[in-house]
């Protein structure tokens, strides 16, 4: 049998780094995405010799109109077919609404909502047509919520774990599988560039990467559509199910405030 291949965005570090990992260790051939192209070379590279598989590196921003369309065009020409993609790429911005740069929040938006809608809407019906893969959403426990202090973030990762759930409602008996990866607060290097440290949510504790990689494949593999990671994070996923909105609303506030809130930061999921 043909090695399978697995597209993965945001994959030069984090999260994605993480589950290239995991599906090159089980033979899956490698397309990774990411916009720096030094990491991608070196990545190939390790992955290759570590475990003999083919990987192919695209240094593109997936945000970017038409992007999606020329990778999946390029793929084509080498004749390439996917059989998972992993839609990785993100960030997440913190502070005040009125205080965050509108530009930094639409380019969110067009990364964690617009690229991923696209990659999706691209390299799915290939998959439909085959009747099998399989598509993974980095999602995240915040999706559950509303976000005070990361308002736009938190509203991105809903929107990504609500067109999850619908889009595998839609391909049932399609042999096509649909799942979001909803990790809690994770040890990568988006809480550092978020400047999330210092937060109450963060201070809590974190989960390694590892392990978030490690449950997200297990069970993307076993099809289940809605990945939260750890015993704690699920019983936070279960809370908005119980609790008045503006309390629940109130608590994120709480959990997410710092000395400094006026500030506003970047992190990459990658």
């Amino acid at each position: 049998m043909m090695a399978k291949t697995v597209l993965i965005t945001g994959a030069s570090g984090g999260i994605g780094k993480e589950l290239a990992d995991r599906f090159a260790k089980d033979g899956y051939n490698l397309v990774l995405v990411a916009r720096s192209e030094d990491k991608l070379v070196d990545l190939a590279r390790e992955y290759q010799e570590k475990y003999r598989v083919h990987t192919t590196y695209i240094a593109k921003d997936v945000a970017l109109p038409g992007v999606a369309e020329e990778i999946y065009r390029e793929l084509k020409e080498k004749e390439i077919i996917i059989d998972v993609l992993v839609n990785n790429a993100g960030f997440g911005l913190y502070g005040k609404f009125l205080d965050t740069p509108l530009e930094q929040e639409t380019n969110m938006i067009d990364i964690n909502i617009k690229a991923l809608t696209v990659m999706t809407k691209v390299f799915l019906p290939d998959m439909v047509k085959r009747h099998q893969g399989g598509v993974l959403n980095v999602a995240s426990l915040v999706g559950f919520f509303p976000g005070p202090l990361m308002a736009v973030y938190y509203a991105t990762k809903a929107y990504v774990l609500s067109f999850t759930e619908a889009l595998e409602n839609e391909l049932r008996g399609t042999g096509v599988t649909v799942s979001a990866l909803c990790p809690g607060p994770t040890a990568t290097g988006f809480v550092d560039r978020a400047g999330l440290a210092t937060s109450k949510l963060f201070r809590s504790g974190v989960m390694e990467v590892e392990r978030v990689a490690d449950i997200g494949y297990r069970e993307f593999l076993r099809g289940k559509t809605v990945i939260v990671t750890g015993g704690r994070n699920k019983f936070m996923a279960f809370l908005p199910r119980l609790l008045p909105r503006k309390m629940m609303t109130s608590g994120v506030r709480y959990a997410q405030a710092k000395s400094d809130h006026k500030t506003h930061h970047i992190g990459f999921n990658k």
